[in-house]
């Protein structure tokens, strides 16, 4: 199955570019001036994740926002190695091919366990570019506490492969609108459009069920994801939206139990893309805790 790529996601396709990893493709854009900042996309839908704030982030920093292999207009092999600890590597894999030496990170969904398990391998290897500060939104900090939707299950289950090719725009629609909404407006026509193209883009409904398995992954992971950021001296900043059903508020209390002077800045009645659902609020959280550290 295939969906049109609007006018939107053409020009955002238009202004990146490809590196050659592992024999695959991967995309990513960079834009803007001034210190280093690496965006870490969630699932399903890649870099685009950013686009509400890359305008006013490009203003004061050289934004990084790559398609992990799986998403948007990266490779999507039937084959690929879509663990955390590929991703995470890719991540780095990327910084060495543009010289980065240091950069500051937000990190969103996917993102958040993909950010936990690079500062895990810091941990293992220091010579690795230097992540000065961490801002993490609306992912599963604490494995233990997410709560999947039922299409995540679904795809884990023996009907995975089958289903994903299948899968009807509807229920897809549906899902993201019950993680979107919140006590917030639903998302638009046009943005469920965008995610609903990116996400057939490149063959990806049929690896949807193992590029979608990372909740179950960091499950076994959990102590060596959530240690890494307790043990980390990074700098590190939540900024979540409430109302998320999947990682909201109770995501907070879970990680304020290991981190009880963790620095939080809650967004109520926002859902699970707090960036694109209240980008102002997310602009001012993020600048103001970036700059602190430039």
């Amino acid at each position: 199955m295939t969906a049109p790529l609007s006018a939107r996601l053409l020009a955002w396709q238009q202004e990146g570019t490809w590196m050659n990893w592992r024999g695959q493709r991967v995309f990513y854009k960079m834009a803007g001036t001034g210190p280093a900042l690496l965006l870490v996309h969630g699932y399903p839908v890649g870099s685009y994740d950013w686009h509400a704030i890359w305008q006013s982030l490009q203003r004061h920093f050289t934004l990084i926002a790559p398609d992990m292999l799986g998403h948007g207009f990266s490779s999507q092999p039937i084959d690929g190695d879509y663990s955390l600890r590929a991703h995470a590597q890719m991540h780095d894999a990327l910084l060495a091919h543009l010289g980065v030496t240091r950069c500051q990170v937000i990190a969103f969904d996917l993102g958040v366990s993909v950010a936990q398990e690079m500062l895990a391998q810091r941990l293992d290897t220091p010579a690795l570019p230097k992540m000065e500060s961490l801002i993490l939104l609306n992912g599963g900090v604490c494995p233990e506490a997410y709560q999947p939707r039922l299409i995540q299950r679904l795809m884990l289950t023996r009907i995975g492969p089958w289903l994903g090719p299948r899968l009807p725009k509807a229920m897809f629609a549906k899902t993201i609108t019950q993680m979107y909404q919140g006590l917030s407006d639903a998302p638009s026509a046009e943005l469920l459009d965008d995610f609903w193209a990116l996400f057939c883009h490149g063959g990806g409904q049929a690896v949807a069920h193992r590029v979608g398995a990372f909740w179950q992954e960091r499950k076994a992971l959990s102590k060596r994801l959530l240690g890494a950021l307790l043990m980390s001296p990074i700098r590190l900043r939540l900024i979540n939206g409430s109302a998320d059903p999947n990682s909201g508020e109770h995501m907070v209390k879970a990680f304020l139990q290991h981190q009880p002077r963790a620095d939080v800045i809650r967004l109520p009645g926002m859902g699970h893309w707090p960036q694109i659902q209240a980008p102002q609020d997310v602009l001012g959280a993020s600048l103001m805790f970036l700059h602190a550290n430039t």
